[in-house]
């Protein structure tokens, strides 16, 4: 009963955390656009039937029942059409301003976001993106250097017998393996590593890059033991090891098969350590977030044939893969519920969990398609594009592009990503993605 409660209370926080940044990101959407004038009619978290709604001057402020989105509503989003019959001054139809209020006379057409210059266009656009940028920057800022990252620390937590090839299948030593060097040299398990071939170390990676780099050299290696600096001669010993890159993570090859290089071993492993980060690491981290999530948007549609081979077959999920907010939600759920999670690192979870989730937002949001805010950069840039290029040729300056021109492929675009969702959901809920198995 308790670990329901706790799940619950899980998904609960997830939704409200995903509320707030959807939003920041219509804020972001919003503030720009109201700078520079444009009429915003509503101002809405969620789709569906409205929960709460409150008009302030002339926009409406509301919550919907549903937390997928949200939207701002801005006048003269679609540049009108020119119609075969001149009934209006200029042959233009201005319907796609009407509001239920207002007539194509009540409307101020200088108040439409067509009207924009370019530049101003694709600022109010990307604002909501850039939100979701600067929510996980400072979710990333909190997380690294308020709570800290888990990674191999200096104190020694293992010390293997014998020199064991990267490639063997087995751990147990043999009567003919050599003797590992660190075991000879009398490293224990908990001796803290202060110095390292005659310099201080500041991280295991430092250490493991010396040791790889000095086979058959004897070290001097100075160690913390009961509070007593003890120094040992150590030489490393040439083996083949699987290459690693300089955040210590196992290289492969294009196949996807680790590579296996000869380096110098000791035969010493780390302790796990929460460790705090400089403010340097916050941006790297958003990056490498911001890839992996590209990563997986160019390779959708393979990936999407994997969930759908999970959801209705005898395949695994990949965990790496993409999950619907029925997912992202039960994650959150088995966080807050897992007895075994210190609440820290409950609270650092959630933090990491959100963060992702804005990276995600911001990534999606910038494709090239309507009705995604990419979509609207990439038509503010090619009517920028249309402008100039009627300047260079001396021709008169053409009218906004109308993007309802493009409604076919938006259908096509929103039936794509509805259909996505549901079989995400689907999967999601019969063979779902688990933290904890």
């Amino acid at each position: 009963m308790e670990q329901t409660l706790w799940f619950i209370i899980g998904v609960a926080v997830l939704i409200v955390g995903l509320g707030v940044s959807i939003a920041l990101h219509e804020w972001g959407h919003y503030f720009p656009a109201k700078k520079f004038g444009v009429n915003i009619h509503k101002f809405m978290v969620g789709f569906g039937p409205t929960l709460w709604s409150v008009k302030r001057g002339e926009t409406e402020f509301g919550i919907k029942a549903i937390p997928l989105g949200g939207y701002v509503a801005m006048q003269g989003m679609f540049a009108p059409q020119e119609k075969k019959s001149k009934k209006r001054r200029g042959g233009t139809d201005f319907a796609a301003l009407e509001t239920e209020e207002e007539t194509t006379e009540t409307v101020d057409v200088s108040r439409s976001f067509y009207t924009l210059s370019v530049p101003k266009r694709i600022a109010v656009m990307l604002g909501g993106p850039v939100m979701n940028l600067i929510i996980a920057i400072a979710l990333y800022a909190v997380l690294l250097m308020g709570f800290g990252l888990v990674q191999p620390g200096l104190t020694v937590g293992s010390v293997s017998q014998c020199v064991v090839g990267a490639t063997e299948a087995r751990t147990q030593c043999l009567p003919d393996d050599p003797v590992a060097p660190g075991a000879e040299a009398g490293i224990e398990p908990g001796d803290r590593i202060i110095a390292l071939d005659n310099q201080s170390v500041d991280s295991w990676i430092e250490v493991t890059e010396i040791i790889r780099q000095s086979p058959g050299r004897t070290l001097t290696m100075v160690v913390e033991r009961d509070g007593q600096d003890v120094s040992l001669r150590i030489a490393p010993f040439l083996t083949e090891r699987f290459e690693v890159d300089a955040r210590g993570q196992i290289v492969r090859d294009d196949s996807g098969a680790p590579i296996v290089v000869e380096v110098g071993f000791v035969g010493i492993g780390s302790t796990l350590e929460t460790v705090r980060q400089p403010a340097s690491r916050v941006l790297p981290a958003v990056w490498d977030n911001t890839v992996g999530v590209a990563t997986i948007l160019a390779t959708l549609p393979e990936r999407m044939v994997q969930v759908a081979n999970a959801a209705f077959g005898q395949d695994e999920r990949d965990p790496n893969g993409p999950v619907s907010v029925v997912g992202v939600g039960r994650i959150a759920g088995e966080i807050a519920s897992i007895d075994q999670i210190d609440p820290t690192d409950r609270v650092a979870g959630f933090i990491a969990l959100l963060a992702s989730l804005n990276i995600a937002l911001f990534v999606f949001n910038l494709v090239p398609l309507l009705p995604l805010d990419g979509g609207h950069v990439a038509v503010a840039l090619f009517d920028g594009a249309r402008k100039k290029w009627a300047g260079v040729r001396g021709k008169p300056e053409p009218p906004p592009i109308n993007p309802s021109r493009l409604m076919p492929l938006t259908l096509v675009v929103v039936v794509l990503l509805l259909s996505m969702s549901v079989l995400l959901m689907y999967a999601d809920i019969v063979n779902p993605i688990s933290l904890f198995q």
